[in-house]
């Protein structure tokens, strides 16, 4: 990858009059936390009318999520426990989005089936956070970069969330999103026991 994604650029840009205050990266990556998990809660239990401010709600989530790494690098901040801790509030964040959606739409009469794929959804988000933290531990960062194309990674999907809501198809959005990411957790199952099969020179075979 020669460059940072659009929305890592804008990060660093907006966090750049921070380097020269207290603020520290983990300080963002808590405001990113309660954003989150704001996020998740107005989707759950504002009904219908809050769908679209809860969509911005975690768009600005996944944003300032972005804006911790940026803040570190400028400022020489970065640490291991920060990076960590990174993986740790994407995938919480993602949780509370998935959950927070199905029960919402499930209190508005769109049926269990929306119970059964945000939890599913949901609580594939710290299972594919724990795979990928394995794999970069042992492979590299490069091991676990997502594709990039015209300045976008496939991630960034998810700022469709708001535009989708607002005209109203948050539930089409869930659906589609909700059974990528299951795929997604399928396939870092492959990638996690395919690098395990095929290890590289001197790694263990058995991690």
């Amino acid at each position: 990858m020669t460059q940072s994604p659009w929305d890592q650029r804008l990060a660093r840009i907006v966090v750049r009059p921070l380097a020269s205050t207290p603020v520290h990266p983990n300080h963002l990556t808590a405001l990113s936390l309660f954003l989150g998990l704001a996020s998740g809660a107005l989707f759950a239990f504002g009904g219908a009318g809050a769908a679209g401010w809860a969509a911005l709600v975690f768009m600005l989530a996944v944003f300032i999520d972005h804006t911790d790494g940026e803040l570190a690098r400028l400022t020489a901040k970065t640490s291991e426990f920060g990076h960590r801790l990174d993986y740790i509030v994407g995938a919480a964040n993602y949780t509370a989005l998935f959950i927070g959606i199905g029960a919402g739409l499930y209190a508005q009469g769109l049926g269990v089936w929306a119970l059964i794929l945000g939890l599913a959804a949901g609580l594939s988000n710290p299972v594919i956070c724990a795979l990928r933290l394995g794999i970069e531990n042992r492979h590299g960062a490069g091991a676990v970069e997502h594709p990039y194309i015209g300045g976008f990674e496939i991630e960034d999907f998810i700022y469709l969330i708001g535009p989708i809501t607002w005209i109203g198809g948050l539930s089409y959005f869930f659906l589609a999103y909700g059974l990528g990411t299951l795929g997604y957790l399928g396939w870092t199952l492959y990638e996690r026991a395919k690098r395990a099969a095929n290890p590289g020179p001197g790694e263990d075979p058995q991690t």
